[in-house]
């Protein structure tokens, strides 16, 4: 199958800078946020165009691993990273600067069946583990009255790269579900008893649209974009809840940021709160030696973080709570 699942983003970008001369970026990593920024950096670029971002979109694993071994002037990543892979980084600190958010969500292909299936929370971790096999499930069922569930083999779809969507989905999972937490555990990769790996959201999205029966876990904007049905899930409240802007921002209104700007929304609370939803960040430098670098990134970001929000709910995003944003322009005014 043709590889559509690494691509690059090459956008001629302005920065406000003393300099004249044209400065070229370069980031990669997390997929999840792509499609937003790209469409950031095209419409920056109508405002400032005298520099160049090259971003690729390789999955937040490897665009960690990039940006620690110094091919990068910032990273992005779905998961923040560690105190270890910070520490990893030669030339001083890490600054790590939430500059969206999402929401994940259970896309599946179910020829026939209309309107949003839906997945309890006992359901969907054990679907994911392998032990409910049939849609026509009796617990599925028992969830959807009057919705005719085919009696077709579940086929579980899973990110096959480093992923911070997998970061997140199955800290998700973790947090509900013991026995998922003492079988597959969380983090960037995991190994899932069952199913078949896609590279980057695309690959899963292909997936699941290629072969009736499958499930897997994508960014909403990606289910969006490609038109996959995606399931309304069951919160910790134990109210259903469909993927929807409000219902991801109902979740983030859930988050108080630490100083470090790192958090994790496993579980959130609240009645109208979708289950799965995460920050996604930009890994930079506390101090760069390359002129003129430390104030492209600054002038991106803090574009990002005002008129770049308005951009992501169209896009399947969710814009940041102005408290987050206030504490990520601080922390933007660090970079040197």
């Amino acid at each position: 199958m043709k590889n559509l699942l690494v691509f690059s983003i090459v956008v001629a970008l302005s920065i406000c800078s003393v300099q004249a001369d044209t400065i070229t970026l370069n980031a990669s990593g997390a997929t999840f946020p792509a499609p937003l920024y790209g469409r950031w950096f095209a419409e920056y670029n109508t405002l400032h165009p005298d520099a160049r971002i090259n971003y690729q979109g390789i999955g937040s694993g490897a665009g960690i691993k990039q940006f620690t071994g110094g091919l990068t002037d910032f990273g992005a990543s779905d998961a923040a990273m560690s105190d270890a892979e910070i520490a990893a980084v030669k030339d001083g600190g890490v600054v790590l600067l939430p500059m969206t958010a999402g929401s994940i969500v259970l896309s599946y292909n179910l020829p026939g069946v209309t309107g949003s299936v839906q997945l309890p929370r006992d359901v969907y971790p054990a679907i994911f583990l392998g032990e409910i096999t049939k849609w026509n499930d009796p617990k599925i069922v028992a969830a959807n009255p009057g919705v005719s569930l085919p009696d077709l083999p579940i086929t579980v779809a899973y990110r096959a790269d480093g992923s911070g969507t997998t970061y997140n989905f199955t800290n998700h999972l973790a947090a509900i579900s013991p026995d998922f937490k003492t079988k597959v555990g969380s983090g960037k990769t995991v190994k899932f008893p069952v199913g078949v790996g896609g590279k980057g959201n695309d690959g899963v999205a292909a997936l699941i649209k290629q072969t009736p029966g499958t499930i897997g876990y994508v960014e909403y904007g990606y289910a969006m974009k490609t038109k996959l049905a995606m399931a309304t899930l069951q919160n910790q409240a134990g109210k259903f809840v469909a993927p929807t802007s409000e219902s991801g921002s109902a979740a983030l209104g859930q988050v108080e940021l630490p100083a470090n700007l790192r958090a994790f929304v496993t579980d959130p609370a609240g009645d109208g709160s979708y289950p799965i939803v995460t920050f996604t960040w930009w890994l930079c430098h506390v101090q760069y030696t390359k002129p003129g670098v430390a104030d492209a990134i600054k002038a991106l970001a803090a574009w990002g973080l005002t008129d770049g929000q308005k951009l992501a709910p169209d896009l399947g995003y969710l814009p940041l709570p102005a408290s987050v944003v206030e504490k990520v322009q601080a922390a933007v005014n660090t970079i040197k």
